[in-house]
């Protein structure tokens, strides 16, 4: 391998995993290569239109996969440097302590983490500094212990989220502004003011930004980076395989297929995955080899098992006064995401997840989604009034980890997704009906809590690939995870995984802070193996 082509370490994927770990590896000096299969994002009229994003598609990866039963459909994915932070809704939460440990379910049991959240806490203090998360600490009583405050005040309510807030309240729930991630200057009264960097806040929920006020890995971490010299990034670079040593100690080569048809091997002392977690299954799964003929690192079975991605249900209310609010996703509810703390008809003795709001529905939005609404709403209500009156929420309960949940590939190299989509849906149905029994005090039409589908690109649920986690777990035994605690590969001396894939449990709350996270952890490990 000439010595253009070797580097000390080699970072495949530049999102939420890959992007913030070269960004902490680029002041050391070291050479670093990020390799990204996609291309930069355009920066267009197109990012804010919700037909192009949501209807359309229009940024979707051009692939499809298939499920259980052969069926093709399109996935949740967009290959673009900052990965699937580009189009992320930036709502960056912690995993609750208690997720760290072993909670049971009404569908089972969410296992523990090889790490406690003390061990992630200082981590998750940067990271949160890192992506400009606004928020304030102290208003969720389900939170852990925060070292220090947000490093930015919370984005205010506009006046319908704050009467919102405030009518939860009287019914003795603990409202909290939601942490999120964008560059937005501050009002003279210390909260985040809407209107300035990202000057339109509406769009920051599933849509790219056109004018990078969301605070997404290429913006926050691999555009910085690359002003040191000692980074590099190759775009339309497709790592298809990785090779090894004869002995399968190491990874020696990663083949790499450029747009052109071009291949070339580049080898490093250190190499990070980082596809997100169905593709970095896929990988190591395609890397099979005389050592390792189950998939490289696999010889524990696990890779491509384990896949959660969340029990989520995007919903949308009907106010009964408009809705006139510019930038709605400022506030979340975690009462019931132990199970309730708050007593009463909610009662249950099992986690059912977390509430936040979702960015603004457009009437275009509306429109695409209205044939699953006949008949449900007044028919004298046009599609821009209804819009006008609209109240989206976000509906996210905890996906347990099965084995039989799993990615895998064909002989033709195509992803198979097996997913059980009933897997303990029973909090997210209690979640849904305990908001709804409350719609009628918040204000809002009391029959009208609505599925909202387009958030998912009306494609299938299993399609809704966006927290993705699980393929490639880490812990502390060989023979049931792939990775150890650094998220080395237990059987390789130099192979690392920093995307989801590594998580054990999900949680209920987004995953990206977490990835973000353990990445600042996993960086340092790498810095501290380099010398």
């Amino acid at each position: 391998m000439s010595d253009d082509r070797h580097y000390e370490v080699i970072v495949i994927g530049t999102g939420a995993g890959g992007g913030t770990l070269a960004h902490r590896l680029a002041p050391s000096g070291r050479r670093v290569l990020m390799l990204e299969r996609g291309g930069y994002l355009p920066r267009e009229r197109d990012n804010w239109d919700s037909t192009e994003v949501f209807v359309k598609g229009k940024y979707r990866a051009p692939e499809f996969w298939l499920d259980r039963d052969g069926e093709e459909f399109p996935p949740e994915v967009n290959y673009y440097v900052g990965g699937n932070t580009k189009f992320y809704g930036a709502a960056l939460f912690r995993l609750r302590p208690q997720d760290f440990g072993e909670i049971r379910h009404h569908g089972g049991i969410s296992p523990a983490w090889p790490l406690a959240y003390t061990d992630l806490e200082p981590y998750y203090t940067e990271a949160e500094a890192l992506y400009l998360v606004h928020g304030r600490h102290g208003e969720d009583p389900t939170e852990g212990h925060a070292s220090a405050d947000y490093a930015y005040p919370p984005v205010s309510h506009e006046p319908r989220i704050q009467q919102l807030s405030d009518d939860l309240e009287k019914q003795g729930l603990h409202p909290f502004h939601l942490p999120i991630g964008v560059r937005l200057t501050q009002d003279p009264h210390g909260m985040a003011a809407h209107g300035s960097v990202c000057i339109r806040c509406d769009r920051v929920d599933g849509f790219p930004c056109l004018v990078n006020g969301k605070a997404d890995a290429q913006v926050v971490c691999v555009d910085p980076a690359l002003r040191h010299d000692n980074v590099t990034l190759l775009t339309g670079a497709h790592v298809t395989r990785l090779e090894t040593d004869p002995g399968g100690r190491a990874v020696t080569a990663v083949v790499t297929e450029f747009g052109d048809g071009e291949i070339v091997r580049f080898s490093a002392d250190i190499v990070v995955v980082a596809c997100g977690a169905v593709n970095s299954a896929a990988l190591l799964l395609r890397s099979a080899n005389d050592r390792h003929p189950d998939g490289l690192a696999n010889g524990s079975g696990v890779i491509g098992r384990h896949y959660m991605r969340h029990n989520n249900l995007a919903m949308m209310a009907v106010s009964k006064e408009p809705n006139s609010t510019t930038f709605q996703k400022t506030l979340a509810l975690n009462d019931w995401y132990l199970g309730s703390i708050n007593g009463g008809s909610d009662e249950w003795d099992y986690p059912m997840g977390g509430v936040q709001m979702l960015g603004k529905s457009d009437a275009e939005q509306i429109r695409a989604n209205a044939p699953h609404w006949a008949g449900r709403i007044s028919p004298e209500m046009p599609f821009d009034v209804l819009a006008h009156h609209a109240v989206d929420f976000w509906l996210c309960g905890e996906d347990l980890p099965q084995p039989e949940n799993r990615v895998t590939l064909d002989g033709d190299g195509r992803i198979h997704l097996a997913l059980d989509e009933r897997n303990n849906v029973e909090g997210l149905k209690r979640l849904r009906l305990a908001l709804q029994n409350r719609l009628g005090d918040l204000g809002m039409h009391e029959k009208h809590l609505l599925h909202h589908s387009i958030y998912m690109h009306k494609g299938m649920p299993i399609g809704a690939t966006a927290h993705q986690a699980g393929t490639v777990r880490f812990g502390t035994d060989p023979a049931s995870s792939a990775l150890d605690v650094d998220c080395k590969a237990h059987e390789l001396d130099n192979l690392y995984v920093v995307d989801t894939s590594f998580f054990p449990s999900i949680g209920a709350v987004n995953p990206s802070l977490t990835a973000i996270a353990n990445a600042l952890r996993v960086g340092d490990h790498v810095l501290e193996r380099l010398g």
